[in-house]
């Protein structure tokens, strides 16, 4: 056979790249498949357990089935443009808004809070209205590139500013800055944290955080948090949402700091408790796959203690790879993020990437009692349905627009914020 280019053999490989997307997040995420089936699997006895004789090789079915699906959610992402998101970025917010405020009336009740529909599958719709959010405040924050840096974005609390000499001024800061930029933050928060304080939380932390990566003025961002607090502050005292639920949990872990060791044993060991001893029982190098003994004491190992029980198994080590992966997916978020040439692209990145890498943060302190529990699960490998699905579409998301930065496709429409992107930030 005849030797071109150098002697190498011309391959058709060599001209065609079916992935086209970040190859770090290629690898990444196939491990953490990998991950949740062994984990999964292993807990699968307890799940069955609990559910009064339900066959474990039907949960773990189910589980499989949910990946896949997953899988095929995310591929059905990737090849999504920005354009299309941008355009029905309003459209799916209100839709997700009003089915998690659906949920109150028509869900179901787990654990004194109505988080779910029965469909003959469960469905949280909080999970849906997270990443509604980040995508419409994208939006939102790329529209306001022009003005946002120098604009007021809450009016003022002085009553005196709202005679008529000034109150058309403070009604436009309302509209333009409140509402318009604002309204999904608080919208989103108020919906949620009935039922889930510590997604109410996470979904406020990561609008902040976008809103100072769009350039907003650093005082009008510590004002809204201020009011936010104050309201926040105000439902606490009211006994609103879940707050006795959320005070009991601060009180166990503030215990389990501040018990002596030597009394310990006079209680009840909580999940916490046993989530430590999963660990320190995992050592350096584990107790081996499908060797867990705290698996059967946890309450929900599949899912709110999931890395406890995975470091018992597998040891510290993998314990810190896991929890690097996170890490790396955050850092790929911030490489494709300095490739955008458009802004709606870089913040839908780094407010999805900064979702599941809080999360995870969140899981893995409260599986080391440095947190106290939240419910958080471990992104795309707890047992779960809505959230793997969810966690799916972003990672799906995020592929997609860093395929489109490796193409060259991630263009601004008229009229929308351009960004310059650094030479080093594109995949070779």
């Amino acid at each position: 056979m005849q030797q071109e280019n150098g002697g190498a053999v011309p391959s058709i490989l060599s001209k065609v790249s079916l992935f086209k997307g970040d190859k770090v997040l290629g690898v990444i995420i196939p491990i953490l498949v990998i991950i949740s089936t062994l984990v999964v699997y292993s807990s699968v006895a307890k799940m069955g357990y609990a559910h009064m004789g339900t066959q474990t090789n039907a949960i773990f079915t189910k589980h499989l089935f949910v990946l896949s699906l997953s899988l095929l959610t995310m591929l059905g992402f990737y090849f999504v443009p920005a354009k299309f998101l941008y355009k029905v970025a309003p459209i799916a917010y209100i839709f997700c808004w009003f089915f998690t405020l659906g949920v109150y009336f028509f869900g179901a009740d787990t654990n004194g809070a109505a988080r779910w529909y029965d469909f003959g599958f469960s469905v949280q719709p909080s999970e849906l209205l997270k990443v509604a959010t980040i995508l419409l405040l994208a939006r939102l924050l790329d529209d306001a590139q022009q003005t946002i840096n120098k604009q007021q974005l809450t009016p003022s609390l002085n009553p005196w500013k709202w005679g008529k000499k000034d109150r058309r001024k403070q009604l436009d800061i309302l509209l333009n800055g409140t509402v318009k930029i604002l309204l999904p933050i608080v919208a989103s928060v108020a919906v949620i944290v009935k039922a889930h304080n510590s997604s109410a939380l996470l979904v406020f932390g990561i609008g902040i955080v976008m809103l100072f990566i769009a350039r907003a003025k650093m005082r009008e961002i510590l004002k809204f948090i201020l009011i936010v607090a104050a309201a926040a502050a105000l439902y606490i005292g009211v006994g609103g949402g879940r707050v006795s639920t959320a005070g009991s949990r601060i009180s166990n872990f503030v215990a389990s700091w501040t018990t002596p060791a030597d009394s310990t044993v006079t209680r009840p060991l909580t999940d916490a408790d046993h989530a430590m001893i999963a660990i320190y029982d995992g050592g350096v190098f584990g107790v081996g796959a499908g060797q867990s003994v705290m698996r059967a004491k946890i309450t929900h190992p599949e899912s709110d203690y999931i890395f406890s029980f995975f470091v018992e198994e597998y040891g510290i080590i993998m314990g810190m790879i896991l929890v690097i992966l996170y890490a790396w997916i955050f850092a790929r978020a911030v490489y494709i993020f300095r490739g955008c040439r458009w802004l709606f692209g870089g913040l839908l990145v780094l407010g999805l990437a900064l979702l599941i890498v809080c999360q995870a943060l969140l899981h893995f302190m409260v599986s080391t009692n440095l947190f106290f529990e939240t419910g958080q699960n471990l992104p795309f490998i707890s047992h779960g349905g809505t959230s793997m699905l969810c966690t799916a579409a972003a990672l799906g998301i995020i592929l997609s627009i860093s395929r489109q930065v490796n193409s060259r496709t991630l263009t601004p429409p008229e009229g929308s914020a351009a960004m310059t992107p650094t030479e080093d930030s594109f995949n070779e």
